[in-house]
């Protein structure tokens, strides 16, 4: 098994898109490592340079050199992994999400977010990082502990889609924005073509689940990684498992139909590789699985259903 680095330079990151024809940055085998170096702010949501922050060189390289597409995310990215078919699932264990950088930044955007008819206008905040101590400043003059995890993970989306934006969750994972998606956690993401093509950005210092102003504390990030190609899954939707619990996640307009459909992604995982009885995992989950909102403010809405392990 070999470690690998991919730094966020402009040869090796997609400005607001996923595109199963991009070409591979790296190629991997099967149980190696990748650390990737992400990037977090167009332009128009830098910080003044009066405050004093600093700025990575790469960003600003990539302003000026990537094409922009149509998301506002910076994806490190794709990676290739040898063996990897359609069909399988590409086991992603999460090994450390790094803070890169001494700020962050949230926004809202009129039309966006979860209450746009109460707040109009655009707000754009900068807030100071600690990496340290692991803990930000409000503009209000609170102090946050921090809990780093990006909110974009992916494999490229299946061929038919053409090239798509970054800011909607779908099958192949993307903008999922779930903040039980931190170090230690195993992602697993089903494969839309061959090698799977990773990709990764959108870093967040802290998100509640909702996310709902539109934006976490968005911030560059640093992200290792450990690949698996699975030939003995097969997935429809992420799924991701901690050493206390299992997710399953589903995301659509609808709210509901995403709670549904998550919920019964949780009963067919406990029916099939646990052995349950179906009506037993529906009871087994409204005793003990807690239904919770991903994010309400991507277009496709996302429910995630947590599940302990300790309770199977």
């Amino acid at each position: 098994m070999k470690h690998h680095y991919v730094p966020s330079t402009p040869d090796n990151v997609a400005w607001g898109y996923f595109d199963s024809t991009r070409e591979s940055v790296l190629e991997i085998d099967s149980g190696d490592s990748v650390t990737f170096d992400t990037l977090s702010g167009e332009p128009e949501d830098m910080p003044a340079s009066d405050l004093g922050f600093d700025i990575l060189p790469e960003h600003l390289s990539v302003h000026e050199h990537c094409d922009r597409g149509r998301g506002p995310h910076f994806l490190t990215g794709p990676v290739a992994v040898r063996g990897a078919q359609p069909g399988d699932v590409l086991e992603v264990r999460i090994l450390s999400c790094e803070l890169r950088q001494n700020w962050g930044w949230n926004v809202v955007e009129p039309l966006l977010g979860t209450l746009p008819e109460d707040f109009p206008g655009r707000r754009l905040l900068h807030f100071s990082i600690d990496i340290e101590a692991g803990t930000c400043e409000t503009p209000w003059g609170k102090t946050l502990k921090l809990a780093p995890f990006f909110g974009v993970m992916g494999t490229a989306p299946p061929s038919a889609y053409g090239r798509i934006g970054t800011a909607e969750p779908r099958e192949h994972g993307g903008n999922m924005d779930n903040k039980e998606l931190k170090a230690g956690v195993t992602l697993y993401l089903p494969v839309w073509n061959e090698g799977a093509l990773f990709s990764v950005g959108d870093g967040h210092a802290i998100q509640g689940d909702g996310e709902v102003c539109l934006t976490a504390l968005e911030t560059s990030m640093r992200g290792k990684f450990e690949f698996h190609v699975r030939k003995d899954m097969s997935l429809k939707l992420p799924r991701a498992e901690s050493e206390r619990d299992i997710i399953t996640m589903a995301f659509h307009p609808d709210l509901d139909n995403a709670a549904k459909t998550s919920l019964r992604l949780m009963i067919d995982l406990l029916e099939n590789d646990f052995g349950m009885d179906r009506g037993d995992a529906y009871t087994l989950c409204s005793l003990a699985a807690d239904m919770r909102v991903t994010q309400l403010v991507d277009g496709n809405k996302g429910i995630h259903t947590v599940l302990p392990k300790s309770s199977i």
